[in-house]
């Protein structure tokens, strides 16, 4: 989004490429250490081709991972500072209820790593929050600190508050070879651009990139249907827009999760989505689903006659979204193994957005060669067998 009087250079401090949410907020915090720094982005602004369009996501404490726990009031911190830069309020607390049978270990981790000792029975989460119905035997926990981030709005910011630290953001422009070096040169559809560090945060698309790199990571690009489902009655299912999010842990009907954010993207619709998808080439996201059963809306249908009973059981909207896995789920934060001045984010697996403010921030510090702020050894390249013999 170069302005047309903006003379083209060719030299930079760092190259980042991919404009989501995790390559912008390494972009920022970068411009912010005074690094001239160039933001690549394949589309034109804004889009809906990758993984961080739309206008609501999650932000929640509750992790059963105690790293990721720990990176939350980091995050918080960061999305404040956001805020305050740009005037923009980014942020919606809601509260988050995680529900998910008794003695569930991933849900006893959430509520040890939030440090919070109530349990909900379904009588008292129906007291406290009347559009959700618990199956018997069933608990709830909440999470006070979680919210609603505006996803478009936060990304317009951060990208904005880049620019205004002297960054340059080119988009429109796709990136079609990358040749490694102590100076990297990465050569696009509009030009060839140097710098001493590059910054790999394409979404589904690092596999592409890293296997130029002789680097193969084991990382899945999933079509994931974001569905919306209207109240039967307006107003009466209690799941308006002050209701909480919600998050399910070991339910047998939902092995894979789901998630839930109040009315805010359509009024009188909740977001209620499957954390699952089928595998998908990011270059074909867009192309119209077949006709074929949707196993994921099934699962979803079912899961709401049972537990909002106040919604609609069909959805009223289906959009989609890519979700690029790791096979444990967890992100991809760290060097090439073979060239130390190439950093690579990824795998964000669904549940990046709201770290984006210390993902960047972590692969600034990786790009720079400065010491971590947070515990890097769960995201190293090293934990998928393999991947560092395709390197040499």
């Amino acid at each position: 989004m170069s302005a047309p009087s903006q003379p083209q250079k060719s030299t930079y401090d760092v190259i980042v490429i991919g404009a989501g949410i995790q390559g912008s907020f390494t972009a920022y915090h970068l411009a912010q250490r005074h690094k001239d720094t160039l933001l690549l982005e394949q589309f034109l602004l804004p889009h809906s081709r990758g993984s961080s369009h739309g206008q609501s996501r999650i932000i929640r404490s509750a992790y059963p991972q105690e790293y990721y726990s720990r990176m939350m009031p980091d995050c918080f911190r960061l999305w404040q500072q956001l805020e305050a830069e740009t005037g923009t309020t980014l942020y919606r607390q809601t509260g988050l209820v995680l529900l998910g049978p008794p003695g569930d270990p991933e849900l006893e981790a959430c509520r040890r790593n939030l440090g919070v000792d109530e349990v909900l029975d379904a009588t008292g989460l129906a007291q406290r929050f009347p559009g959700f119905r618990l199956q018997a035997g069933q608990v709830a926990v909440l999470d006070n600190t979680a919210g609603v981030l505006f996803a478009d709005r936060a990304l317009r910011a951060v990208q904005e508050v880049f620019r205004r630290h002297g960054g340059t953001l080119r988009d429109g422009e796709k990136v079609l070879h990358i040749e490694p070096g102590a100076t990297v040169t990465v050569t696009t559809s509009a030009g060839v651009y140097k710098a001493p560090r590059l910054v790999i945060t394409a979404g589904a698309w690092t596999g592409a990139f890293v296997e130029q790199l002789g680097l193969h990571l084991p990382l899945q690009p999933l079509r994931i249907d974001v569905c919306y489902w209207r109240e039967k009655q307006p107003g009466s299912a209690g799941l308006g827009s002050v209701s909480p999010c919600f998050l399910t842990r070991g339910l047998s009907q939902a092995p894979h999760g789901i998630y839930g954010l109040p009315s805010i993207e359509y009024p009188g619709l909740m977001k209620v989505c499957h954390h699952h998808g089928s595998p998908t080439d990011p270059e074909k996201r867009d192309q119209a689903p077949s006709s074929a059963p949707r196993p994921d809306i099934t699962v979803l249908s079912s899961f709401i006659s049972s537990y909002l009973p106040g919604l609609e059981t069909q959805p009223a909207v289906v959009e989609t979204c890519l979700y690029t896995n790791t096979p444990d789920e967890d992100f991809i934060l760290d060097r090439h193994p073979k060239f130390s001045n190439i950093v690579i984010g990824a795998g964000f697996s669904g549940h990046g957005f709201k770290l984006a403010p210390v993902v960047g921030k972590l692969l600034c510090e990786l790009s720079l060669g400065e010491e971590p702020s947070h515990n890097m050894a769960p995201f190293a390249i090293t934990r998928f067998p393999g991947v560092l013999g395709a390197a040499q």
